[in-house]
This record gives C-alpha cells, structure tokens and sequence, in this order.
C-alpha cells in the first residue's frame, strides 16, 4: 500500500472521529444549557400581560366588499370577523422557554394561544390576498397585506407579493419602508425576505439610472 495514501487516510480518520467528537460534546453541553435554562425559566413566577403588544384588526379598512361571492372569500371574512374578539400577539421566533423566562410559566398557556390566533390571522390575511390577486383585486389585496406587514408577519408571500407590486410602480419607499419591519423579525425567514426586497429595490434604481 502507498505510504503516503495511508498517512492521509489515517489523518482523515483522525479528523472525523476529531469532529464526531467535538460535535457530541457540543450536543451534551447544549442539551445541559437548555435544561439550565428550562429550570430557571420553570420558576420565574407570572407577570402581567398588560403591556405586550395586543393586535387590532382594523376590519372597517379592509375590502370586504370585493369578491365578496365567493366562498373563499367570504371563509377569509368569516375568520378574521371571529379573531376580532380575541387577543392576538405576534410571538414568532419565541421559544416557549424564552416566554416563561420573559412573563413566567403560569403564562404560557394564554401566550400559545394568543400566538395560534396571530398564526391563524397572518395565514389567512395572506390566503385573503391571494384571492383578491387571482381576481384582478391587486389594490385591495395590498391593503390587507400592507396590514399584515404591519403586525410584523413573516410570511415571505406576503413580502414577495407587495415589493413585486410597488416595484412596478417606482415606489421605493414602500419597500424601503418593508425592509425596515423585515430588519426587526425574530424569524429563520428573514434573510431570504430581506434578499428579495433589496433586489426589488435594486431593479427600480437601475431603470431609474
């Protein structure tokens, strides 16, 4: 056998047992981490919910007088109508960890249900829009979606949809202003998010120039 073949395939043995053991020691010390910090987490006592950031729907500014026949529609409707009456936060990117630790363990039942509502509003504010799209509805689609952005939602349709349409308008401000909400997500969307919005504004300065 080549010696020098043997020489570099016994260093490249040595190297992945090195990684193999490096990363299981970096799994146990994480593992010990968050078992530290559930612990703590488990004993912080409830705080106030006063101050979180509670969503209003503003059903009045939306166009629920468009397309209103049509039983997609009219479902969107129906949902956003119900969530009116319950509270609503935007906990995304939030461990159930890191909302025990912030407002205490008693909270996070009412916190889980809070966040599903928002989940449940963002998915169907973005479905609500894609319908008014498909229908020729666009200026009424970005109502909603304008919206939508505002609760820091991170669907990334929702960003796509309103640069590609403020794009085509030369309104780089507009998505100057949505890569100032995407700057501040706590979501593994972000980046990709942020991308796109650069490249849509990108593509008006080079028709401006």
């Amino acid at each position: 056998m080549n010696i020098g073949f043997l020489a570099s395939f016994i260093t490249f043995c040595l190297l992945v047992s090195y990684n193999i053991k490096k990363q299981a020691r970096k799994r146990k010390r994480d593992e010990k981490d968050f078992w530290a910090r559930e612990a703590e987490a488990n004993s912080v006592r409830r705080k106030p919910l006063d101050g979180l950031p509670y969503i209003k729907i503003p059903l009045e500014r939306f166009p629920t007088h468009l397309l209103n026949d049509s039983a997609e529609v009219l479902e969107c409707i129906d949902v956003i109508e119900s969530l009116t009456s319950r509270k609503i936060v935007n906990l995304t990117g939030w461990t159930n960890t890191d909302l025990k630790l912030e407002y205490g363990a008693a909270n996070i039942t009412e916190l889980s249900e809070y966040d599903q509502n928002y989940t449940l509003l963002a998915r169907t504010l973005q479905k609500w829009a894609d319908a008014l799209t498909e229908a020729g509805y666009a200026d009424g689609a970005v109502v909603i979606m304008e919206f939508a952005v505002s609760t820091n939602t991170d669907i990334s349709r929702t960003y796509y949809q309103l640069a590609d349409y403020w794009a085509a308008r030369g309104r780089g401000d507009k998505i100057e202003q949505m890569m100032n909400t995407a700057q501040g997500l706590r979501s593994s969307n972000k980046g990709a998010i942020l991308r796109h919005l650069k490249q849509s504004l990108d593509s008006i300065v080079g028709v401006l120039y």
